[in-house]
This record gives C-alpha cells, structure tokens and sequence, in this order.
C-alpha cells in the first residue's frame, strides 16, 4: 500500500507548489522585494541611483536619479519626444521636508525613423533630480550612523525601436543621514557633464513665413565656425526631421550663430517664447565640457495660422456611424465538418504522441506501474476502471480550461500562444519544486503518510479517485510546453474556430494524452501483460526518480533564460532548502520537532529574500552571439528586407522550455550536412526565440496557422513559405532547400 500511496498523485506535493505559485508573485507586494532599486524588462535596465557624498542634511548636495539602460536599437525620450513618443515620468514619494527638483535632463540626440524624428536617448543614460533637504526636515532625535531615509519612486517609460512599449517601475531605496553615499559618482558626474550650459548672450527668434530665423550670441570662441544641432523644448513647432544643411540652414555671421528652420507642417504650438537647447556633434565633442547650451529667446512677428486637422463632413460621419451599428462584430468562422474531423483527428494523434515526450512519459509511466497494487477480482478492477476514468477527467478537463483561458485572453487582445503558461518564470520555478518533491518521495527521502496527519492520509486512501484526477492536471501541466505531430495545424486552426469548435479540439487533444491510461484501466489483458509486484518494485520506483531530477535540471535551465543566472541560483538554493523541510518532517521524535521548524524557517527567508530573483524576468540574451554565429535574431522586418533581396530565409521558432525544440536542434539543426546545405543555397537563419512573451512572434506563428512551437519555415522567393513538421529531420530539411 505504500508503494501504491507513492505512485498515486501527489496530492500535498501539488497543494504545496500550488500555495508557492501563490506566493511568488505575492512577494512583488512586500516592502522591500518588487519595490527595488533596479527593474529590469526584456528592452531597458531600469536603476534608481543617488548620490549624496555628505549626507543628508539642509544645505548639503542629494542628487537621486534613473538611470536607464537600453537594448540595442532601442530608445526612451527628451523632455520633447519630437514626432512622435512620450518623455519619461518621475513620481517620487519622499519624507516630509524633502523636495524633488525637475529632471535635469542630459543633451539629447536626434533619432531619425523614417520620415519622422524623434529626440531621445539610446545607450545608457542617467535622468538626474537635486533633492532639496528643507528647514522642515526632522532629523531623528537618536539618529546615528545606521539612520536611513527612504525615497520610493514611480516611474514610466516609452521605449521604442520601429515598435513602441510602455514600461514602469516601482523603485525604493534608503540613504545614510549621516554617511556619505558616493559609489555613484561617477555615474552623476557624466550626467553632470552631459548638462547643457546656460547661456548668457541675447538670443533672438523671427517667425519670416514659414521658417523662423534665429539667432544666437554668446556662444564660446571655441564653437564658432561649427555645426550645431537645434533642440527646441516646445514640441510641435518646427519641422523636426528636417536635416541640417538641406532641409534647415546654419551659418556664423563673426561671433553671432544664425539658423533658418522651417515649421511644421502640422504645427499645433505659437509660443511667445521658445526656450531652446544647441549641441556639438559628436566629432566636436572634446574631452572636457560643455558640450551643449542652452537659452530662451522671445518670438517677434506673426505666427502663420495653424493647419486645421483634418475632418470629416457631418453627413459622412453620420453615414459611417450609421454603418458601425448596422454592422455586427465579425465573428469567428465555423470550420465544414470535414475540416473540423480532420483537425479533430489530428488533435487527438497529437495528444497520443504527447504521451511518448520526454515531459509526460515519466508521469504516464508511474500511473501505469499503478495498475500492479490492483487486485484482480471485481473490486480491483472496479477501481482501476474509476481511476482510469478520473484520470481522463483530469487530463480533459484541464486543457478545456487551459484552452479556454488562451482563448479568452486572445480575444482580450492579449498575443498568446500554447505553452504560454512557461513564459513565466514562477511557473517554471513551480514546477521545479514539485518535480522535485515527487522525485524525493520516489527516492524514498520521505513518505506522504509520516508527513501529514493520520486523519489526512486516510482520506486520501479512502478517495484514490481524486489522486488520478490530479494526476491527470499535472500530465496537462507538464505537457502544455510540447508540441506533438499533428498537433500544430490543430492548435492553429482553433484559434480562429467558434468557440464551441475550439475547446471540441482542446478536448481532443486531451482525450488522445489520456487514451493510453484510458484503455490500459479498462481492458485488463492490458493489465495482465504487467510483471507481478516483486522487490523489483522498488528498485523501480527509486530508479523513476532520476527522470523528475533529469526534468528538474532542464527546468532550472529554462528558468536560467528567463531570470538570469541568479534567478536559476536563487531556485536551486530553495529546492534544497524544500528538500531538507521535507527530509526533516519524515523524521521522528525530538529530532523532528527541532530540525522541522529549523529547515522551514531557513526556506521561508530564502523564500523572502531571494523570490523576487527567481520571478523577475532579465532581458534577453542577444541570439547571434559566438556560439551560434550562424544564427540571428528573428524580426519580420528582417524577414521581408531578405526576401525583398531574394535571399531565401529559414525560421526557427523554438522556446527555452521546449524539449521537442532542443531535441532538433542538436539532431538537425547542427547537422553538419544540414548546415552545409543552408551555406551552399545562401539562405540566412534566422532564430524566433518564444521563452518570454513576445506578441510579435505570437502574430508570426497565427499567420501561419500555428499556436505553439516547434515551428520551421522556409521562406522562398516568390514562392510560399514551406512550414514543416515538428519533428525535425536531416532528410526533410533537405529535400526543403532542394526546391530553392
């Protein structure tokens, strides 16, 4: 009976993952653990800084600021964005008697895009802000040199690339009142460097039709004579993608800086006055600063009337008002039933062949050894058949809620795929945790009944049903990454099925993974082909702990993708910790009531304190580095700027979390013949990498008729793109580049 209690679900086990998943994200609440001094998205490092070298005192320098690292190609904004973006925002909650300045901001670049141009920052940059220590300030009464003040910040960004993403961050960090805090300075005194200069000469600004004429004086020795770029803080005046030398002129008339700068054409500002920034270029840029200056000049003359925006007639905007509510909602075509039998038939193949994938085969395979604690009269079977049933439950059930809640949050607008739910890390790390409970109880460090009360172990022995229906959840779980043969086109084609149709297909899928166990319970030749129960039982059942360890090391490795190397190192050091509260719950007297309160404590700080590691995503690692020089980041502009050249293109759109796509890598991928093959048509690779959400990739995949990964595309000149099956072969591949 033991050795059945260990073969069952693991009930506690996924009781316990579950309250963790619960947890994880809950820490980014706590005081102290999301509200950090740095956040990092897959696009911008995000840290808040200070710098207060004499502490905090009235009268005394503190400078906090953001400072914000970006992707390659990847920008945030100026105080005027340009055509088009959004500054960064700076929320700050201090102690009373303390006050934030305005962002000093840094000299800004002109970013062209297209035939628009924005002003902003790329790189890494520091928004600097001088705090202001008022009279008001109470410094505590018994202050001393551990004495902190806090200073939280809530912060938003737009960064953008040809694709623009809103981003924040709640930050939090304490200064010494009385120690210096300088290991930022180096960091501030750049910023301070990147400063524009006031200037004091006369500046002056002519509206002369359509340009404005200015003028500047004042500027040192040292400029005159070079070209300097306009930055007007008042947006939508000027004509801002406008190229010095072509579409604006500059000249030096002695000392005096003179620019003719054409306005908008859709200029929405007529201010009196137009404070204004001037910059080196980067060649002229010596090693010590200034670099930039900047001045207000009033604005003489008539500002030309503004361009009135576009309309549209009333008669036509009642027209098109008519036809929206006379129009319905397109909704989802139904698939002909000879469609939806084929996808039906395909989804329920695609679910059987999940069976063999490296992630079921060892939940499927402890199930089955189940079937040997079963005695073989009416009773015995009687309870297989009802475990058999409620397993298929469990496994049906579960992917009509996982496929409606991708359903519904695609229709939310939300760029979802299968396996979306591996796309978090604390899933991931929750997983990992239960794999390696259920791989403890297999090695026999500890037995469900010595750890939870007798009265709850017998009512687990009295409802064996509910353990076959959990292990039915967790087969879903753990299979939800994999994307089986005859299972993609299926996927693909629900997304876009009524509802009714899709979820019919979710359930196929889920009948097929349950069909082996299904079959197994009710027939019982199937039964009897099983070995008698023996000694070699346990021997069994220690060995099919390995493939739960085996599963736990690719689980760290694809939580490694997602949050870094510490968020992996975090992980592991909790599931030690785990694994020694379950070790100490499994001993006996004194021994238990010391080294069980003992080890929970130690997995509960760790918990605490290095959670928020584990579920903080990290940005993500450039694909074309060294070791897959071959292979470069995936982008749909790239796609069709390759196309357009007539190079043809092959995709892989894989996922860190997908065994199926790291088995074709090593076998097919790396093949030398392969990659021969690849070298000799000229075709670039490109690699789609899915472990984080990206809903450009998401888009792809629809396009395609797919909704999860593996997915391999050869894009053809002027021919369509040749989609392949999921298990990737040397041979197929091949005969694919032979068309070229």
């Amino acid at each position: 009976m033991v050795f059945r209690s260990l073969l069952a679900p693991p009930v506690h086990a996924l009781l316990l993952v579950l309250a963790c998943l619960g947890a994880l994200p809950a820490l980014a609440q706590m005081p102290g653990n999301a509200v950090r001094e740095v956040v990092t998205t897959p696009h911008v490092r995000a840290e808040l800084m200070a710098h207060a070298p004499d502490g905090v005192a009235p009268g005394a320098p503190v400078w906090v600021g953001l400072q914000l690292a970006h992707q390659p190609e990847w920008h945030t904004y100026w105080k005027n964005a340009g055509d088009s973006g959004l500054p960064t925002t700076l929320s700050w909650t201090l102690p009373p008697g303390v006050e934030a300045g305005e962002i000093a901001w840094p000299l800004p670049r002109k970013i062209p895009i297209g035939t628009l141009a924005n002003y902003g920052y790329e790189g890494t940059v520091l928004l600097p802000v001088p705090l202001t220590i008022t009279p008001d300030f109470k410094m505590p009464l018994l202050a001393s040199a551990t004495s902190e003040m806090e200073i939280k910040l809530h912060a938003s960004w737009l960064v953008c690339r040809k694709e623009c993403i809103p981003e924040e961050g709640e930050f939090a960090l304490k200064l010494p009142l009385k120690g210096s805090t300088a290991f930022n300075g180096p960091a501030f005194d750049a910023a301070q460097a990147a400063q524009p200069q006031a200037l004091a000469g006369e500046s002056r600004i002519q509206v002369d039709g359509n340009s404005l004429q200015v003028s500047v004086r004042g500027l040192p020795t040292a400029v005159q004579g070079k070209t300097l770029g306009f930055f007007p803080e008042t947006p939508e005046v000027i004509h801002t993608a406008a190229v010095s030398g072509t579409g604006w002129t500059q000249q030096w008339a002695g000392g005096e800086w003179q620019a003719r700068i054409p306005l908008a054409e859709h200029r929405s500002n007529s201010p009196d006055a137009m404070p204004f920034v001037l910059t080196l270029a980067d060649a002229d840029r010596q090693a010590n600063p200034p670099w930039g200056w900047r001045t207000e000049a009033p604005v003489q003359g008539t500002w030309p009337a503004t361009a009135a925006p576009a309309a549209v007639s009333p008669a036509l905007q009642a027209a098109l008002a008519s036809n929206a509510a006379a129009t319905p909602a397109l909704a989802p075509t139904a698939a002909p039933l000879p469609t939806l039998a084929l996808a039906l038939l395909g989804a329920l193949l695609g679910g059987l062949l999940l069976n063999l994938m490296p992630c079921v085969f060892p939940v499927l395979a402890i199930k089955v050894l189940g079937f040997t604690q079963h005695h073989p009269d009416a009773q015995g079977q009687r309870q297989r058949r009802a475990g058999g049933w409620a397993y298929t439950a469990g496994v049906v059930l579960s992917f009509l809620l996982l496929g409606g809640l991708m359903l519904g949050l695609r229709a939310a607008g939300t760029q979802l795929g299968w396996g979306f739910q591996l796309q978090s890390p604390a899933v991931v790390a929750g997983l990992a945790l239960l794999f390696t409970l259920i791989g403890l109880n297999l090695a026999g460090v500890f037995e469900v009944g010595q750890m939870v009360p007798s009265s709850v172990a017998s009512l687990q022995a009295r409802n064996p049903v509910a353990n076959d229906f959990l292990s039915g959840v967790l087969a879903v779980v753990v299979a939800s990454p994999c994307t089986a043969p005859f299972m993609g086109a299926s996927l693909g084609l629900a997304i876009g099925l009524p509802a009714w149709q899709a979820l019919a297909l979710f359930a196929a899928l889920g009948v097929g993974l349950a069909l082996p166990y299904l079959a197994a319970s009710l027939f019982p030749v199937v039964a009897r082909l099983l070995p008698r129960p023996g000694p070699w039982m346990d021997t069994l059942r220690r060995l099919l702990a390995f493939p739960m360890f085996a599963t736990v090391a690719w689980l760290v490795w694809v939580l490694g993708q997602q949050s870094g190397i510490d968020g992996a190192g975090a992980l592991l050091a909790l599931l030690v910790a785990v694994s020694a509260v379950v070790w100490a719950l499994g001993l006996q007297g004194r021994s238990r009531l010391v080294l069980a309160p003992a080890t929970a404590a130690i997995a509960a700080v760790l918990l605490v304190t290095w959670g928020p590691a584990i579920v903080q995503p990290q940005a993500a690692a450039p694909v074309g580095s060294a070791a897959t020089a071959l292979w470069q980041p995936w982008s749909a502009d790239k796609v069709q700027a390759l196309g357009a050249q007539g190079q043809p293109v092959f995709v892989d759109f894989t996922a860190a979390w997908c065994v199926t796509c790291q088995v074709n890598k090593k076998t097919t991928l790396s093949n030398t013949e392969v990659l021969a093959d690849f070298q000799a048509r000229n075709v670039a690779l490109l690699r789609a990498d899915w472990t984080r959400q990206d809903p450009a990739i998401t888009q792809a995949l629809t396009s395609l008729g797919r909704s999860g990964v593996p997915v391999y595309v050869l894009y053809r000149p002027q021919q369509a793109p040749l989609v392949m099956t999921e298990i990737l072969s040397p041979s197929e591949v091949r005969a694919a580049l032979a068309t070229l």
